[in-house]
């Protein structure tokens, strides 16, 4: 036996990608990718993001940096943007183009083609019938047909009659849906913004990247994309059920300009009614209070004034916040409390009884010592770390009062209302919204639909025979049958 070689031919790069395209867009593939992408989000929900919480991320970084620093070479801080869950996104995307459109074209040919022939053993169909005919039955049969929009064709001494395309054109109508969503989500994360800046009453929000406390771009997107709007915030007012505390309504009323050019408008916002500038939408987020005050050193000099936003903690808005002061020498910080309506809890300590400012009062913890903002590591506006710090003073003030310390004083001068305006820039949100409503569409006539078919055929000896099949062995075919046969034999006249 001689030993003679094999040899494989090569395949060439045309064919190759063919095999490589039919492999990517079976629906089996499609599936899968729609299951990884799901997954591949998880690790999103799970870990801090770093355009979401910038902090939550810092903070990871300080208490395990190894493990940081292996979430980051994975970009597990930024899921949504990383190289690999684009790659999925992508995938799913042109392996869903190529199942869908060539079956959907398949299926309009499909959908106007006449049915098939009727078949030559009818006694071999399902929920077959015969009887002795009267020789109008054919005539009969069409009319019905017709009636129940059946398509029908007449093929010498027999009728062919199909309905029950909505099933599979729900379900390429589905499919198609899924795609325009994916498209429109692809579309707002490459043009659109989502930011959030806190406004105190009274002070005016310009529309640039610097205005934000935090703002998401989208990948094409950037600072000059930006509306050039202006909101003055005029007027807050919130009200508050007196029995629970639950909020009422809120009201914000607002002065807008939609360029530095245009005049002003004077416009309401409420928390179900943004304020739209073309497709970015000014929402109602949240609300707070700003204490007012006024520090100074030893030689009485003012160095700081002005309001501090504090951070609500429970719905009557006892709120937590840091005023520091690093103009003074040494650096002073003050860990607070703001309460709106003063009262006392055994377990708590200070509480807020009640959301509006009924009996405010702010509690004050005075820290001396570097406050670490010059090292460069981000920190939270809300919170002071107080670990290299020597407490030095603890009061509490009413409006207009004044608390001296060791290194200077502060007064509470009052109280501003904030109100915390997110700013959206969605211009895909119109297609994810419309594919949406198309997918639930599809989805229920292709759970609702069914594909029949109904064959009749006089035979020469005067035999009337019906037979029909229903694709998938869906229920319902023998009622129809049962149906099309009584009206077809006389029993029920009056359904033609």
């Amino acid at each position: 036996m001689s030993n003679q070689k094999i040899e494989v031919p090569a395949i060439g790069m045309g064919p190759l990608l063919r095999f490589s395209w039919r492999q990517l867009t079976s629906m089996r593939t499609a599936l899968i990718l729609l299951l990884m992408l799901g997954i591949a989000a998880i690790p999103g929900s799970l870990i801090p993001q770093r355009g979401q919480n910038p902090m939550k991320v810092q903070e990871l970084f300080t208490q395990s940096p190894g493990l940081a620093k292996f979430y980051d070479a994975l970009s597990l801080f930024d899921v949504y943007a990383s190289p690999w869950f684009s790659a999925i996104y992508i995938l799913l995307f042109l392996s869903l183009i190529g199942c869908v459109l060539p079956r959907s074209f398949e299926h309009f040919k499909a959908a106007r083609a006449l049915p098939p022939a009727t078949p030559k053993n009818l006694n071999l169909m399902e929920h077959f019938a015969t009887w002795s005919g009267e020789g109008n039955e054919l005539d009969l049969a069409q009319k019905w047909f017709r009636r129940n929009r059946f398509r029908v064709k007449v093929d010498g001494n027999s009728l062919s009659a199909e309905k029950g395309f909505l099933r599979e054109t729900g379900n390429l109508l589905f499919h198609l849906a899924l795609i325009m969503v994916l498209f429109g989500v692809s579309f707002g994360a490459l043009f659109g913004m989502k930011g959030d800046a806190i406004v105190n009453v009274g002070e005016t929000f310009v529309n640039t990247t610097t205005s934000y406390d935090s703002i998401s771009l989208g990948r094409l997107s950037n600072e000059s994309s930006l509306a050039p709007f202006t909101i003055t915030v005029n007027k807050f007012v919130a009200k508050y059920n007196a029995i629970t505390s639950a909020p009422e309504d809120y009201t914000l009323n607002v002065t807008s300009k939609n360029s530095p050019e245009s005049r002003e408008n004077q416009n309401v916002i409420k928390v179900n009614s943004p304020l739209g500038f073309g497709s970015t939408n000014v929402y109602l987020q949240a609300n707070g209070y700003s204490p007012i005050v006024t520090v100074r050193d030893k030689s009485n000099a003012i160095v700081f004034q002005g309001p501090v936003p504090f951070l609500p903690q429970d719905s009557n808005l006892t709120s937590i916040g840091a005023i520091k002061v690093p103009d003074m020498q040494p650096q002073i910080g003050f860990v607070a409390s703001f309460l709106p309506t003063a009262a006392r809890d055994k377990v708590k300590g200070g509480i807020s009884a009640f959301p509006e400012l009924l009996d405010p009062a702010l509690l004050l913890s005075v820290w001396r010592g570097d406050l670490g903002l010059d090292r460069g590591i981000p920190q939270s506006v809300y919170r002071i770390n107080t670990s290299k710090m020597e407490q030095i003073g603890l009061q509490s003030l009413k409006p207009g009062e004044i608390y001296t310390f060791a290194d200077g004083s502060i007064s509470f001068d009052g109280i501003t209302p904030w109100v915390n305006l997110q700013i959206v820039r969605d211009p895909g949100k119109s297609f994810a919204l419309v594919g949406s409503v198309l997918a639930i569409a599809g989805l229920l006539a292709s759970l609702f639909g069914r594909r029949r078919r109904i064959w009749i055929r006089v035979t020469a000896q005067g035999k009337v025979e019906v037979a029909g099949l229903a694709k998938n062995a869906v229920a319902g075919l023998a009622s129809e049958i049962e149906t099309f046969v009584s009206a077809i034999r006389g029993k029920s006249e009056g359904a033609l």
